[in-house]
């Protein structure tokens, strides 16, 4: 893959302020970068070596991506971006202002040609674990990446989880084909049970959900577990050759708070952010009412990849009209982690199903 390529999610970027944000999906307008700020300079911080910084993201929750806004506001207002086609003020790097951007296969690549001696306990673990994916499963490494802390190297080996990214649809099933048998070989591991119920217990606090629901979502998951005693997670990301719109050709118009039941028709897409599911039989259970609902999203990286064809489910979130400009036509979709739910929106199954298998 080219050096040369445009914004990703899951990327980093950092600005002259030492400010470092992690981009958010593969859609961008043509003068900035859509990202959240995850961590800024700070003489007390516990990431970095000779520069010390904070996480400023405490969670990957709505709530918390709010919080980073205010400060932006108060400290940063330049990153702050009002858009007229997503109708919400969000953050976003103007281009001018990218010092670095970080790709997450290159500083695989860079790791994996490292002498082995020069890798802190954290980078050998990330290079064993790529490597052991790509020997079990024929992944090329080429199509993998870190991400995380590890991508800007301010990571904590004391602390610091393995994060990271594999690029595009099919490399995607591979690799939860791959981790089925990882797991079954107990190469890799599964969050044992007195973790599971502190993990759950912590969602449950995060998002709307109980900790058995929590736990069920989990153990429908493929993409987080345990490697040599290190948590890690993988994170889809699609090519650019699968990404098949430009910023500002769907204008999303909000409409308030719905709660529907829907059955799901594909899934195709649900695997990258945002999580998309295709929907029919939809019902409106509560909420601002609309008849042509035909997709439910998500910005939440803890909905993706749950469901599965014609499964029900029922979805609380921010009902927008959607005027796709491109395709000439107009729908509604239901959009999970908005500003306007306050965290209190939802994706549940309405069947119990059996958990992710490594049979």
């Amino acid at each position: 893959m080219a050096s040369h390529r445009a914004y990703r999610d899951r990327d980093f970027v950092s600005t002259p302020e030492d400010l470092l944000f992690c981009v958010v999906g593969n859609v961008h307008p043509k003068d900035r970068v859509i990202a959240y700020l995850k961590y800024m300079p700070h003489k007390e911080g516990r990431w970095g070596r000779e520069k010390r910084y904070a996480r400023v993201l405490e969670s990957y929750t709505t709530p918390s991506v709010q919080e980073t806004l205010r400060m932006l506001k108060d400290r940063y207002p330049r990153y702050l971006y009002c858009s007229k086609a997503l109708s919400v003020n969000i953050s976003a790097v103007p281009l001018r202002f990218v010092e670095t951007h970080y790709k997450p296969e290159v500083r695989l690549a860079h790791l994996l040609a490292s002498d082995r001696t020069s890798l802190d306990p954290l980078e050998k673990k990330a290079v064993d674990f790529v490597k052991t994916i790509s020997g079990e499963g024929g992944v090329d490494t080429r199509f993998l990446g870190v991400t995380g802390s590890i991508l800007p190297r301010i990571h904590n080996p004391a602390f610091s989880d393995v994060d990271l990214v594999v690029y595009g649809r099919e490399n995607t099933l591979q690799l939860k084909e791959t981790m089925k048998g990882m797991y079954k070989k107990s190469v890799a591991h599964r969050f044992n049970d007195s973790f599971l119920d502190e993990w759950a217990v912590r969602k449950s606090k995060q998002f709307p959900v109980s900790p058995s629901e929590a736990k069920e979502f989990y153990n429908r998951a493929w993409n987080r577990g345990v490697f040599k005693g290190t948590l890690f997670s993988i994170h889809p990301v699609k090519l650019e050759e699968e990404v098949k719109e430009r910023f500002g050709e769907r204008r999303f118009v909000p409409e308030g708070i719905t709660t529907i039941r829907a059955k799901v028709t594909d899934v195709s897409d649900s695997a990258f952010l945002p999580a998309t599911y295709c929907v029919d039989n939809v019902t409106v259970l509560d909420g601002t009412f609309a008849n042509d609902i035909v997709e439910v999203s998500s910005y939440d990286g803890f909905y993706c990849d749950l469901f599965k064809d014609k499964e029900f489910i029922e979805a609380k979130g921010k009902l927008e009209n959607v005027v796709d400009s491109k395709r000439e036509i107009t729908y509604h979709r239901v959009l999970v982690g908005s500003f306007e739910a306050h965290g209190e929106d939802y994706v549940k199954p309405l069947n119990r199903q059996e958990p992710f298998s490594t049979d």
